[in-house]
């Protein structure tokens, strides 16, 4: 059976664990690190299907394998970027954060349950932080001022906010073509 590509929020599922993978190989938790390279073979279709007809036709290999690791140096390079990025927006919105005055502590530690998981109910949010709904609910108001996340449903209840700037840098390059 043939499976398609990834709708927009399973590519942010699995950017995040690029991500994650990244950070944990750089911190020795992670033996090797894991890269996906769905992505580049979907930019790369037509070279894709054709070096995959050549190894079926003449058993060129090493087309194949050329095109592999370059398509792993690309997304390699890739994450690297988008790592390198993740953490300039991550220690910018910190300092953003830290002049808002008595509330700091708990966006802050909001903040960083967003940088695990970018699309957060405040439930959620409760739970990562430990910290009681309503001054969860202050915190994640507080994001919301200083622009760094905003609210996605519109609603008064069971509200889910969003940390954009995280989730576009995430998907840049995941759009259909």
């Amino acid at each position: 059976m043939k499976r398609g590509h990834p709708g927009r929020y399973e590519v942010i599922r699995v950017s995040l664990e690029e991500v994650r993978a990244f950070i944990l190989h750089h911190d020795g938790i992670l033996q090797k690190p894991l890269l996906y390279l769905s992505l580049y073979f979907k930019q790369h279709r037509n070279e894709y299907y054709r070096l995959l007809d050549l190894v079926r036709t003449e058993g060129d290999w090493e087309a194949w394998v050329d095109f592999f690791l370059e398509g792993v140096v690309k997304t390699a390079q890739n994450a690297v970027q988008t790592a390198q990025r993740l953490v300039a927006l991550f220690k910018e919105d910190t300092q953003k954060i830290q002049t808002i005055g008595r509330v700091a502590s708990t966006a802050l530690r909001v903040f960083n349950a967003l940088c695990e998981r970018p699309i957060l109910t405040l439930n959620e949010a409760r739970r990562r932080t430990g910290g009681s709904f309503p001054s969860v609910s202050k915190g994640m108001e507080a994001l919301a001022k200083l622009n760094v996340v905003r609210e996605i449903t519109g609603r008064k209840r069971d509200r889910i906010f969003a940390y954009d700037r995280y989730l576009t840098i995430l998907t840049e390059g995941t759009e259909p073509l």
